[in-house]
């Protein structure tokens, strides 16, 4: 085959990877729901942190600031701001202390307001009440609010429908300058908006984020006023933009670096091309096995999945280091195929374990690795040879190999000193003092410690929730949990008053229980006693006692309907907040109580436990969910290492061969978990995967030695691949290494330090010694 028909063939391959890629990508759908890389929960702390997580108020909150203008100026733009996004559907709720949303209310509840509200649990709706209040109607028209007042005048003359949604405003909130709320010192204009997408979507966050910024710049004009912006949902988006902007510099190093690597190693311009295709191949491969097998795929699957570039460039460098005259590249290939596979049979496995973990992340990666590696190598195997010059210059003969081969053969070959290195791993383990393994979520977040100190701030100005604990009630139905939560509100109140908390806020704030509904139905009166009331109310007024027929017709409506219950806010915008105070479920439901401003924990588990429920403190639920997430992990490498070591005992069928090549590998995990422990750093899940990572890149690493055997050139050709591999791979994972991110930091340095460690071990130990140094 002539080479410009070879080129063609590869283009032709690249092209229909290309088309491949087009059709598997209208059918993937991403995924960032977290909760996919997390266990099944197990006790009730777990369940309620996984559901809080996801959709719980505190994750949906935005906090705003305001700042860089005058007073009145920035109380007129959060005016223009909150009035924006009240009417954008991204959003449940905005509030920024002005006058109340009635937005909050449809039309199809407002005749409820008489049972939403406490205000005539003491007061009835008497003639003496309706004229006091007629009175104050009349002041109101002659003042600034006369606009707002006026529509409302017909049906609610006691402007219950302002008090409800005053009540509903948040808890805590700050003081008003020109309207609005501003921050102590007078200088920040707050808002505070709930998103409809909870925290673990990050397609909605990043919507609601955008209509945030755009309905500022609207709002401020040529001002000088600037936008700061907190939350969980604010952090993910910022964090997801960085992740995307330093994924995109460190693919671009590496594309550039992977050409001239190839290009300096093997001079030939055509070797590039070919060394993408097996690469481009497997991670079609992982995503259409993912997108075929998975709903949706979680991003951090596709992102780890593509950090397999270490293991899988590794079997088409191999293919050209060991091409030459004289040998066709079918029977090249299928010399190196026993070792190839080996290695990809041995990585498959370790990944395979995962399968069985209980965590659908764990699956998905398991199998997009399988998946991604066994097509790099059946391409390598079937696909490259075809396409490679048969004849190309030997690597063996390369200056440079020769003498960097010829410098390794007088290292000394390593005896006794493995096993003091190994005795001196384990004693840096021991003794090092710091916590093994890293359980506080909060320390993988590369939020900068400026945005966590104005979140702080934010927090306690708005008097938004306390992130970390909650106070739970269960009951036996929605109502049950309802009224549970109404019954603790009093004690509450007086936990406010003491400074215990600052505030708090539950779904019984919104939704009274039925009981207490049916009570406040009671205490309102019939028609005709209302009727009478409103005619004497007016007897001395210039109001018309016709203009109120919509008011005895929504008391009437609210004396005689149905209790209003959870199910029948759906579709409504107090639907999301008492959905994220409100859990039901087939085994009963949950009423959360979330506070602000929580001062003393021990005083507010005392309330709780009077009332039957308990105050959950979130950080030690998501650490006992990370412990029990560690266990899995660490069980599915226990068996995974097993079923390796028979792996390569039925490839290689001698101890010393398997031993020689275990070893390096067996070594290097030691040596990465003592330097990392060394250094103080606290281990994670993502250093778990890391390991698994640099072990079968160790693995293959040592195969190769060992399929090298004795003969010198073999052994050129094999030096020469795996210095090719292992620089890729040491430049791949040193800039992830040096990431802002604590997860791609974790990989990186992890599998860098495998990296170096591996290849060192692999030349001493995997490495037949010359024939002619044992002459």
């Amino acid at each position: 085959m002539t080479p410009a028909r070879r080129t063609a063939l590869a283009l032709l391959w690249l092209a229909a990877l290309a088309l491949a890629g087009w059709v598997v990508g209208q059918q993937l759908t991403l995924s960032g729901d977290l909760r996919r890389f997390m266990p099944e929960p197990r006790t009730p702390a777990q369940k309620l942190l996984i559901d809080e997580l996801g959709d719980g108020p505190g994750t949906r909150l935005l906090l705003l600031s305001l700042s860089g203008d005058d007073p009145e100026a920035l109380a007129a733009q959060s005016q223009a701001l909150a009035a924006t996004l009240a009417a954008n559907d991204d959003f449940e709720f905005v509030a920024n202390g002005g006058d109340a949303n009635l937005d909050a209310i449809p039309e199809s509840l407002r005749a409820y307001r008489y049972l939403l509200t406490p205000g005539f649990d003491t007061q009835p709706l008497d003639a003496a009440y309706l004229a006091e209040q007629l009175d104050e109607r009349l002041q109101d028209l002659g003042s600034p609010v006369a606009a707002m007042i006026e529509p409302l005048l017909p049906s609610d003359p006691t402007l219950e429908l302002l008090k409800v949604a005053e009540a509903w405003q948040p808890a805590a909130a700050p003081s008003r300058i020109h309207g609005v709320w501003f921050d102590r010192a007078g200088s920040e204009a707050l808002l505070l908006a709930q998103t409809h997408a909870g925290g673990f979507d990050p397609t909605g966050q990043q919507r609601a984020y955008d209509a945030v910024y755009a309905a500022f710049d609207a709002a401020r004009g040529g001002a000088p006023s600037q936008l700061r912006m907190t939350g969980p949902g604010a952090f993910s988006v910022e964090i997801g933009g960085r992740t995307a902007r330093e994924a995109q510099w460190i693919g671009a190093i590496d594309s550039i670096a992977l050409i001239l690597l190839l290009l300096v190693a093997y001079r030939s311009w055509r070797v590039p091309l070919l060394g993408v295709l097996p690469l481009a191949t497997a991670g079609l491969a992982g995503l259409g096995a993912v997108a075929l097998m998975f709903e949706a795929v979680h991003g951090i699957t596709v992102a780890f999945g593509f950090t397999l570039i270490g293991v899988v460039q590794d079997y088409p460098i191999h293919f050209f280091s060991h091409q030459r005259a004289g040998l066709t590249p079918q029977r090249n290939v299928r010399q190196l195929w026993p070792t190839l596979a080996t290695g990809v049979i041995a990585t498959c496995i370790s990944y395979l374990t995962f399968l069985f973990s209980g965590v659908d992340g764990l699956r998905q990666l398991a199998v997009f690795t399988i998946a991604a590696l066994a097509a790099a190598a059946l391409a390598t195997r079937y696909g490259l040879p075809p396409l490679v010059d048969p004849s190309p210059r030997d690597t063996a003969d390369f200056p440079r190999v020769q003498a960097l081969w010829r410098g390794i053969n007088r290292l000394p070959r390593p005896r006794w000193s493995l096993l003091v290195l190994a005795i001196a791993c384990v004693a840096v383990l021991a003794t090092v003092r710091t916590p093994f393994w890293e359980n506080d979520l909060s320390r993988l977040t590369p939020v900068p410690d400026d945005a966590m100190a104005l979140d702080t701030r934010l927090r306690d100005e708005l008097g938004a929730p306390d992130v970390r604990y909650v106070l739970v009630l269960r009951g036996a139905d929605g109502d049950a949990a309802l009224a549970a939560a109404e019954a603790i509100h009093p004690r509450l109140d007086a936990l406010v008053a003491s400074g215990a908390i600052d505030g708090y806020d539950s779904a019984a704030r919104y939704l009274p229980s039925a009981a207490t509904q049916r009570a406040r139905q009671a205490r309102l009166p019939d028609p005709p006693t209302l009727q009478a009331a409103l005619a004497t109310a007016l007897r001395d007024s210039p109001f018309r006692e016709d203009a109120f027929a919509p008011f005895l017709a929504d008391v009437e409506h609210a004396r005689t309907a149905p209790p209003l219950r959870a199910a029948d806010l759906r579709g409504t915008p107090l639907a999301g907040s008492v959905d994220g105070l409100l859990l039901e479920g087939e085994a009963g439901a949950t009423a959360l109580v979330s506070l602000s401003g929580l001062a003393d924990p021990a005083a507010v588990a005392r309330v709780a436990a009077d009332a039957g429920g308990e105050l959950l403190d979130m950080k030690a639920a998501s650490e006992s969910l990370v412990a029990e997430y560690r266990g899995r992990v660490l069980a599915a490498l226990a068996i995974a290492a097993l079923l390796l070591a028979a792996t390569v005992w039925i490839a290689l069928r001698s101890a010393r061969r398997v031993i020689r090549v275990l070893l390096p590998m067996a070594l290097t995990t030691l040596v990465v978990l003592a330097v990392l422990r060394g250094l103080g750093v606290e281990l994670n899940l993502f250093h778990l995967v890391a390991l698994i990572l640099a072990a079968g890149l160790g693995l293959d690493y040592a195969l190769f030695f060992e399929h090298a055997g004795d003969d010198r050139a073999d052994q050129l050709r094999t030096l020469h691949a795996v210095v090719v591999c292992s620089l890729m791979t040491l430049l791949v994972f040193s800039l992830l290494a040096l990431s802002s991110i604590p997860v791609l930091r974790a990989i990186g340095s992890t599998v860098a330090l495998g990296v170096l460690s591996n290849f060192v071990l692999a030349l001493l130990v995997s490495r037949h010694a010359p024939e002619e140094a044992r002459r």
